[in-house]
C-alpha cells in the first residue's frame, strides 16, 4: 500500500498484518479521493476506524489542512504512528486512541469538511456512529461523510436520522455512501 498522489506520493506505507483490518484498496482509494478532490484544499478531515492511517494520510497528501485519525486496535495505532512518521505529516495529524463512539462522544474540534469511516462490516457500527454525528457539535450543514461498506448495507434509515444520501459508489462487494445533514428550507420570511 502506498500513498497514490499529492505532496507525499508513492511513499509506501505499512499496514496491520492480518485479517483484523481491511485496507482499502488502491484501486478504491483512488477513485474516493478523485470524487474527494474539489474539497480537500485546506479540509478538516475525520477519519473514523483509521486502521493503518492510509485514508487521512491520502488526504493530508492532497491538500487537507488537518487529519484527525480514530482507531482503537493497538497494532494498527502502531501503523498510523509509523506512517505518520515515514511520511513527515506528524505536525498535520491527530491520532486519537480508544473506541470511535466513546472518542466522538467525547471530542472537542472544529467542525470537520469531510468525515470518512471504514467500519467492521455488518455491525451496524455506520448507524450507531452516524446517531451520534448527528448531534455532534462538528459535524455542520457542509461537512460531507463518506461511508465505507459491503455492497448490502441497508442506509435506508438515513433519511430518519436527518441525514440525506447524495451519491452511492459501487465497487463490487464493497461501496461509498455519501451523506450530509438534511436542513429545512426557510422561506424568504425566515420561516420553516
Amino acid at each position: 500500500m502506498r500513498v497514490i498522489a499529492g505532496s507525499r506520493r508513492s511513499i509506501r506505507l505499512v499496514t496491520v498484518k492480518g485479517e483484523q483490518v481491511r485496507p482499502t484498496t488502491d484501486r478504491i482509494k483512488e477513485t474516493l479521493f478523485n470524487i474527494l478532490q474539489p474539497d480537500l484544499p485546506g479540509a478538516y478531515f475525520l477519519d473514523l476506524f483509521a486502521g493503518s492511517g492510509a485514508i487521512g494520510i491520502e488526504a493530508l497528501s492532497r491538500g487537507a489542512k488537518e487529519a484527525v485519525l480514530v482507531e482503537q486496535n493497538k497494532e494498527a495505532l502502531a501503523c498510523i504512528r509509523a506512517n505518520l512518521k515515514a511520511t513527515r505529516f506528524e505536525e498535520e495529524a491527530q491520532v486519537k486512541a480508544g473506541d470511535v463512539l466513546t472518542v466522538l462522544r467525547t471530542m472537542q474540534h472544529a467542525p470537520f469538511d469531510l468525515i470518512f469511516m471504514d467500519p467492521p462490516y455488518r455491525l451496524s457500527l455506520e448507524e450507531k456512529v452516524l446517531a451520534v454525528l448527528r448531534d455532534a457539535p462538528f459535524v455542520e450543514r457542509y461537512t460531507k461523510i463518506i461511508v465505507e461498506a459491503s455492497a448490502d448495507t441497508d442506509f435506508s434509515y438515513a433519511e430518519s436520522m436527518g441525514f440525506s444520501v447524495y451519491r452511492e459508489k459501487y465497487y463490487g462487494s464493497n461501496k461509498h455512501i455519501f451523506l450530509e445533514k438534511n436542513y429545512e428550507k426557510r422561506n424568504l420570511s425566515g420561516e420553516l
